[in-house]
């Protein structure tokens, strides 16, 4: 079950990129977070404002296999995926392709758990879920 799907488009900018020409691999973590908070803005719920409710999402697990290099001025489009509605816990998986070709560049995941400011786990803000239900809800309707 999709829950909530959003895209991202980016280009790899020269310093991204290692002396062989291709996106520096840790870089990908990097276009999965721009990605991820285009997607929480989508969502409606920019990561300011979770912060403001006094949770945050630190990343705990992640993970990025590589399939295609992509090279200095390449158009990225990002697919970031919720997959479940979250408890504690919440998945986001990554499809990373080239806009030319669509060619299959990195997937991933991470996931993030739910804290306070003392870290300590909680549930998700109740705004949060609502704004995963309603999405998911308009897209089934």
């Amino acid at each position: 079950m999709i829950v909530f799907s959003s895209r991202f488009s980016m280009r790899v900018i020269y310093a991204h990129t290692d002396m062989m020409g291709r996106a520096y691999y840790s870089r990908y973590f990097e276009y999965f977070e721009a990605a991820r908070s285009h997607m929480l803005r989508e969502l409606g719920l920019p990561y300011a404002e979770i912060e403001k409710m006094g949770v945050f999402l630190p990343v705990i697990e992640s993970h990025c296999p590589y399939k295609n290099g992509a090279t200095f001025d390449d158009l990225l489009s990002i697919q970031s995926t919720i997959m479940d509605f979250p408890r504690s816990k919440i998945r986001i998986d990554y499809g990373v392709t080239k806009e030319v070709g669509d060619i299959t560049v990195a997937e991933g995941y991470t996931v993030h758990t739910f804290v306070n400011s003392s870290g300590k786990v909680v549930r998700p803000p109740k705004a949060f879920v609502t704004a995963l239900r309603s999405k998911w809800q308009a897209s089934h309707d």
